[in-house]
């Protein structure tokens, strides 16, 4: 049977070779498989064959063997130990190795059984190999034991430094968002055995960004840490996160991610004026519809949250003037509704009014997110043609009327406030005869 093997000396424990058990074949005979056996007639070993050949059918365990990953040293790197109890250490019994990697990255002794790695291993490369033992008499090449197979297992070393394969990482958070707002999740991925000791246990911390900021220590989740961050005052930030393996204790490795984080607007900031009176002038001849001036309030928000609707609330000319609202822009443009006379009305004062169409409920504390302002607007003259009053005269004229005779007076009227004088002539001629 197969029996555990002593490790040769004491520098051979960086394989952590693990001995062997092969259980079975208990019920042959003890001539058979003792140590001190007699020799094996030609006729006895057939039938031990033959015995062997059908007890291979059974489920024989064999423990595993381990060995570190990423050995440096210069000789092969001592693995385990096959050995059959039948094996007198006499040279007698052959070992064989075969299965995955065998002659190229395991070798096996075939006197003695040492199994010894040759090439270096890497966990992350691969976990584990699969292999296959044989004892053969080495002088008729009969098989003393079943072939069985075992697995070498790599066992890990803290070889791998946390990686954030996504980062760096984009993100955004309202303004004036409460404590403890999610803004993202970051994740580090560590390669190495997460079954095996700390080598793979990450934890998070932030090297940049408080107070700002935080980041839970096993999540990798960044959180808001500070009240009333305002976005016209700070907008962007730039946070970076660290991944340390071994728990985050002392010698762990360590990797780091940026994540840039921007504040996105809300409504907390209310329109104002910048000027509480404007004065704007124009021509009594200005069509309707022409623009009278422009007005605007101003809004530190963006976006929606900066639109603004203005429109007349009080004052003597709003049956005369209209405000609308220019959606690129946000200004109020004034406009002529009526046509406009200076001999009439020389001024009107008008009061606007703009305020933001879109309120969020939980900043209506820091308005009112409304204002008004105040608008003088002064019609000026323009000098008017003459006009005639009436404009139409029918006059008649008798036949034996003597030449030179005055049938009509016609006047005409300056409709300005100067009243300029106007010359008017009429010239009605009745020819001789």
């Amino acid at each position: 049977m197969w029996t555990s093997g002593r490790m040769s000396n004491a520098k051979n424990l960086l394989g952590l070779g693990v001995s062997l058990y092969f259980w079975g074949l208990m019920d042959l005979t003890t001539t058979v498989l003792s140590g001190s056996a007699r020799p094996l007639t030609e006729g006895q070993e057939d039938n031990l064959s033959d015995k062997l050949h059908q007890r291979m059918k059974r489920s024989w365990v064999w423990n595993q063997f381990f060995v570190l990953e990423e050995y440096t040293g210069t000789d092969p790197l001592y693995v385990g130990k096959l050995h059959s109890d039948m094996d007198r250490g006499d040279g007698s019994i052959k070992y064989i190795l075969s299965g995955e990697g065998a002659g190229i990255v395991f070798t096996i002794d075939d006197t003695t059984g040492d199994i010894h790695a040759i090439q270096r291993l890497d966990r992350e490369e691969r976990s584990q190999y699969t292999l296959r033992a044989q004892a053969l008499d080495r002088r008729t090449g009969r098989p003393m034991e079943p072939e069985s197979e075992f697995i070498i297992k790599i066992q890990d070393i803290n070889d791998n430094e946390p990686k954030f394969l996504d980062g760096p990482y984009v993100a955004s958070v309202p303004e004036m968002s409460p404590v403890g707002t999610s803004v993202i999740q970051v994740t580090a991925t560590d390669a190495d055995d997460p079954t095996y000791g700390n080598s793979a246990r990450v934890v998070y911390s932030i090297l940049q960004g408080q107070p700002y900021f935080s980041v839970d220590s096993r999540t990798g989740l960044i959180r808001t840490a500070l009240m009333n961050m305002d976005r016209e005052a700070k907008e962007y930030y730039e946070v970076i996160i660290q991944a340390k393996d071994m728990g985050g204790q002392l010698g762990g490795l360590a990797g780091t991610t940026t994540v840039n984080i921007t504040l996105s607007d809300v409504n907390d900031n209310p329109p104002r004026f910048p000027q509480k009176h404007y004065q704007m002038s124009v021509l009594e001849s200005a069509p309707v519809s022409s623009t009278v001036g422009r007005v605007v309030a101003k809004d530190l928000d963006e976006g929606i949250n900066a639109e603004m609707k203005y429109s007349l609330v009080d004052g003597d000319g709003l049956d005369v003037f209209d405000i609308n609202t220019d959606p690129n822009y946000q200004v109020g443009i004034i406009t002529v509704r009526k046509p406009l006379s200076f001999e009439s009305k020389k001024s009107y004062t008008l009061k606007v009014e703009g305020a933001n169409p879109h309120l969020e409920m939980r900043f209506l504390n820091l308005g009112p997110f409304r204002d008004t302002t105040t608008v003088h607007i002064s019609v000026e003259d323009v000098d008017e043609p003459p006009v005639f009053e009436p404009s139409f005269y029918f006059v008649e004229v008798p036949e034996d009327v003597e030449i030179g005779t005055t049938i009509q007076i016609i006047s005409a009227k300056d409709p300005d406030v100067t009243n300029n004088s106007v010359r008017s002539v009429l010239s009605l001629h009745v020819p001789p005869g």
